[in-house]
């Protein structure tokens, strides 16, 4: 068995020295049938190693009910059928652009500190999922090198006993690779976030020897590192594609290499935030306390493997540079798994109204005082639907959701009276009692960094008219997973009025393969096809198409459902990559 530990100056594997030339690759935002295809991508751009973060939220939806904790021990398996290393970040807190961080909704207690409250549910997660890690440690013949312990956790918070407990319970479960952390090179993140005795890396997107200047400050000894060099970012809805020139990013990772350090090139290859997962980020500045900014479906981070697998500019330009530090000729690039054939335009056979989408789908109806929060309705992806009556006689006043998140589709006596937001949360028409009001309220994402991590969802300060609560709120929640399976839903013959709620159609594929799907005319919601959620679209773009992977295709007919918010369209188009 192999013996991988942290030198003075290097990693060690056997005791000779290695360089780690890694890149992320997270196993739950690309299909399995996948998995092969991208880790070889790693080994011909010139890669030794793949990270991957754990999403908790994803696994454990509920508490002690898992789902496919498996995954990640296939994707390290499948790992080391390609020959490479795999580094472990399980968290529990991940950010990776991730619903709430990774953290599940139903957490309470102080999030990411000593709080029992908050560690107990830890604690369970952690001895579950272990069994997928500790056996394929590299020293029992399997992958893995190293395990993260938390993340970035100094720019969040400074609790030592909180970090000194985590590391005790992956000894205790039987982690013995190497532990380290990760904090961007700043001094009060790197003494908040490191913890004694443990490799202490770095994140950064570029100023390497800076940086690196800031970590030896830290850490005189040990081997250098870039645990997250960030080759691109991410995209906000009605934000701008981010993107990073090719030539700069090349002069980044050279500047990386030149320094002797080993590097983990944030994303190798993003993938796709299917089924809603995607997170969101706080405006603000430093603070990260300002507007909500929800994150795309499309996870491409302007990365050197596309979304669907293609090399870019960068992948030829990486792929250059990591030749020189190669142990002997790189492999050849792997050709793209198939594309789609050809695919007839979406017929639209059936659809139900939303109201009758959450009697069939939603979960139990609520009344109380006040408006329930998501988390107390136990949704984690989806939407609630609040109703109240106000009384009357009344004259016209106005209308607030106070506190609400994210956004809300208003109707007053069965019409539509407008569509509220976080930053204009008040009606534009007065409302005259007495008057029945719908909110139909949507999570966007929750944050996924900084101080408002965890904040719930929903309308949290309560209904005003004028200055008075209106209270006797009946509430019920409609989960995104509660429509992976449509059984039980009527459907009706199309209104034609582009009403909101649920659409039937269907493709008739030729040549199943990765494709598009573009919905001119639709405004906000998700996508299924044949079972499988793409995520939302949202027609103030950038994103303006859902990735479609291969694997869910089929020949002949193929079913998709979509979940119309406000407004439908009429044509849903399957087009080549």
């Amino acid at each position: 068995m192999s013996e991988f530990t942290v030198g003075d100056t290097d990693f060690l594997l056997d005791g000779r020295p290695v360089r780690l030339l890694s890149g992320a690759v997270h196993y739950f935002r690309v299909p399995e049938e996948h998995w092969g295809h991208r880790l070889a991508m790693l080994r011909a751009m010139g890669l030794n190693c793949v990270e991957t973060y754990v999403p908790w939220n994803l696994h454990e939806p509920r508490p002690g009910e898992f789902r496919e904790v498996g995954q990640l021990g296939r994707f390290l398996d499948a790992a080391r059928e390609a020959g490479l290393w795999a580094i472990v970040r399980p968290g529990p807190y991940i950010c990776a652009e991730w619903e709430n961080g990774g953290l599940p909704h139903w957490v309470t207690g102080q999030l990411r500190t000593r709080d029992e409250r908050f560690l107990e549910p830890v604690e369970r997660w952690f001895r579950h999922l272990l069994g997928e890690v500790v056996p394929r440690q590299i020293d029992r013949g399997g992958p893995v090198i190293m395990v993260q312990v938390e993340n970035e956790y100094g720019s969040y918070g400074t609790d030592q006993v909180y970090l000194g407990r985590l590391v005790d319970l992956l000894r205790a479960e039987g982690v013995t690779v190497p532990l380290f952390t990760a904090d961007g090179p700043e001094d009060h993140m790197l003494t908040g976030g490191s913890v004694p005795g443990l490799l202490a890396t770095a994140t950064f997107g570029s100023r390497a020897r800076e940086a690196f200047d800031v970590l030896r400050r830290h850490r005189p000894t040990g081997p250098l590192m870039c645990m997250e060099w960030w080759c691109g970012w991410f995209t906000h809805w009605d934000g701008e594609p981010a993107a990073r020139d090719a030539e700069d990013a090349a002069g980044s990772l050279r500047e990386i290499l030149e320094c002797g350090a080993s590097v983990n090139l944030y994303m190798a290859h993003g993938g796709t935030n299917f089924a809603g997962w995607a997170g969101a980020n706080r405006g603000g500045g430093v603070l990260h306390d300002g507007p909500l900014f929800p994150d795309v479906t499309s996870y491409d981070y302007d990365a050197p493997i596309d979304e669907i697998g293609r090399p870019t500019d960068k992948f030829w330009r990486f792929r250059e540079i990591l030749a020189e530090y190669a142990d002997g000729p790189l492999p050849d690039v792997p050709p793209p798994p198939a594309s789609l054939g050809e695919a007839s335009p979406a017929e639209l056979t059936a659809w139900a109204p939303l109201d009758e989408v959450l009697e069939a789908r939603g979960g139990p109806a609520v009344e109380s005082p006040m408006p329930p929060t998501f988390e107390e309705l136990d949704v984690d992806r989806g939407l609630v639907r609040y109703s109240v009556e106000i009384p009357g006689p009344r004259e016209p006043y106005p209308l607030l959701a106070r506190g609400l998140r994210d956004l809300a589709v208003v109707y007053v006596d069965g019409e539509r009276a407008g569509v509220l937001t976080e930053e204009e949360p008040q009606l534009k028409e007065p409302v005259a009692g007495p008057a029945r009001v719908e909110l139909w309220v949507e999570s966007l994402g929750r944050a996924n960094y900084g101080p408002r991590l965890g904040e719930p969802k929903g309308i949290t300060g309560g209904v005003l008219h004028e200055r008075a609560f209106v209270q006797g709120v009946r509430a019920r929640g409609l989960r995104l997973d509660a429509l992976d399976d449509v059984d039980g839903v009527p459907l009706r013959e199309l209104s034609g009025e582009g009403a909101p709620g649920l659409y039937r159609g269907v493709f008739e594929v030729r040549g199943a393969g990765d494709a598009y799907l573009a919905l001119p005319g639709w405004t906000r919601g998700f996508v299924w096809v044949n079972g499988c959620n793409l995520g939302r679209y949202w027609s103030v773009g950038p994103q303006d198409a859902l990735y479609v992977p291969g694997p869910v295709l089929r020949e002949g007919g193929n079913d998709v459902w979509v979940l119309e918010f406000e407004t439908a369209g009429d044509a849903l188009v399957l087009r080549r990559p």
